[in-house]
């Protein structure tokens, strides 16, 4: 499906083009879109990739993945039937998920590129998607959150008297896309279509050559002890920070002032949420995740007697490579988009569409963020920084617009950068699960915002 949706938007960019005299700026979109894949894009993954690669090293070395897998294999042998249970892919895929449960971008593709390196070795068919990583990237591609953190955020720095209005209708839609995302592929993959043969899948009960590690050795009681108070202090900062935002900024801009005099003031990042109790304590955890995940996860690996600084050494090594093997997967998508997007291909589909939907209370507006979310993270957001400054940051259409964003992905975006970093050119069935879970998000957003804002 993906060599279609591909082809299609290389040639009605070029008929488009032709048609209304725009093919020079369709050829520079196509090479921008080149340069961007490449300097934007693959090369700061580089480094970001090596960082979580290392921790995630720490993290199997020291036993902490396999604990999580295991906490959870109820739940993960349901969904993932084909992935063995005590796999080094269930606790990256667990890593993955609550990464973006958080809202944490930075963490969550390089830790969801480790799994598909993990799923990879289950693969009997090199090149060919198995059904695990396809249901991984219907997950990936239904936008499980909890706060759509940049949506809030730019709602709030536009002047919206309640940006944080978004985040149970975006609980919600998100919800209805990753029901409809895990229903869709896993109906999908029993299609003759997608359907690989029984034989070529791995066996559920068995390692598939997969070895143990050995148990790393138990921790003493000084260790035992500065691990209790590493978490007596994140424990203590986060209700800090998420119950008491007032007192804590006193105490931070006092032991600021005592460790650096002169330095500047206190201040909450910009779109903190200072009214709604939840959304400030999940902000607070995602606030507090990365420095945790940093700090933690290498000292309790120096406990269990892992050499942290080697080990790390060795797990940020695989960035780069990974970061290099997705280019020609990143040029592919993004040269595609951007000369489809150039040549007017978005705003034509959203005039042809509009007359059918205005009646369904689908405002035509939406229907270029609609199109282009799919297909490019850095256009979308643009779209609706626009919505909100043409419409007012609390109006119904900057609301729907924003509960979209939350509750949706770049789907082709993380199929080239997911698959590309594994070199899987037979997607199967993950375009279309995709593609239907960003659907049920747009549906639903546009529903529960007219019922909750609607009036």
């Amino acid at each position: 499906m993906l060599n279609g949706i591909w082809l299609s938007l290389l040639l009605l960019a070029a008929l488009l083009g032709a048609l209304t005299g725009q093919l020079p700026e369709v050829t520079k979109a196509g090479f921008d879109a080149c340069v961007r894949a490449v300097m934007d894009l693959a090369l700061p993954l580089a480094g970001v990739m090596a960082l979580w690669l290392g921790i995630m090293r720490l993290a199997e070395k020291s036993g902490v993945v396999g604990f999580l897998a295991k906490a959870l294999r109820p739940i993960l042998t349901r969904i993932f039937p084909d992935v063995p249970p005590a796999h080094p892919a269930m606790g990256s895929m667990v890593m993955n998920m609550a990464a973006n449960m958080l809202g944490l971008a930075n963490a969550a593709t390089p830790l969801g590129l480790r799994a598909m390196q993990d799923l990879e070795k289950l693969n009997p068919r090199p090149g060919v998607a198995t059904n695990a990583m396809c249901t991984f990237l219907a997950i990936n591609t239904s936008s499980v959150q909890l706060i759509p953190a940049t949506a809030v955020a730019i709602l709030a720095a536009k002047g919206s008297i309640q940006p944080s209005a978004i985040i149970g209708t975006a609980i919600f839609a998100t919800t209805c896309s990753t029901i409809v995302g895990l229903t869709s592929v896993k109906l999908l993959e029993r299609w003759p279509r997608f359907r690989l043969p029984e034989e070529a899948l791995p066996s559920p009960t068995t390692e598939t050559g997969e070895e143990q590690e050995k148990s790393p050795p138990p921790l003493n009681g000084a260790w035992k002890l500065a691990l209790m108070i590493a978490l007596a202090a994140f424990a203590l900062l986060f209700v800090m920070m998420s119950f008491f935002p007032g007192g804590f900024a006193v105490l931070a801009d006092a032991s600021r002032r005592a460790l650096a005099p002169g330095a500047a003031p206190f201040a909450f990042p910009e779109g903190w949420l200072l009214k709604h109790p939840f959304s400030r304590a999940v902000e607070t955890l995602s606030l507090l995740a990365i420095p945790f995940f940093l700090a933690v996860f290498p000292l309790y690996a120096a406990a269990r007697r892992v050499p942290v600084y080697e080990e790390f050494v060795e797990g940020a090594k695989e960035g780069f490579q990974v970061a290099v093997r997705i280019i020609p997967f990143l040029v592919a998508i993004l040269a595609a988009v951007g000369m489809f997007r150039a040549a007017g291909g978005i705003d034509l589909l959203a005039r042809i569409l509009a007359p059918v939907l205005d009646p369904l209370r689908f405002p035509s507006d939406l229907l270029p963020l609609v199109f282009m979310r799919p297909l490019s993270g850095s256009g979308s957001l643009g779209l609706f920084a626009e919505l909100v400054a043409t419409h007012g940051p609390d109006s119904l259409i900057a609301r729907m617009a924003g509960t979209i964003m939350g509750s949706t992905e770049t789907t082709f975006y993380v199929i080239a950068v997911y698959f590309g970093s594994v070199a899987v050119r037979r997607t199967r069935h993950a375009v279309p699960a995709g593609l239907l879970a960003d659907l049920a998000g747009v549906a639903a957003s546009v529903a529960i915002c007219n019922f909750v804002f609607g009036g």
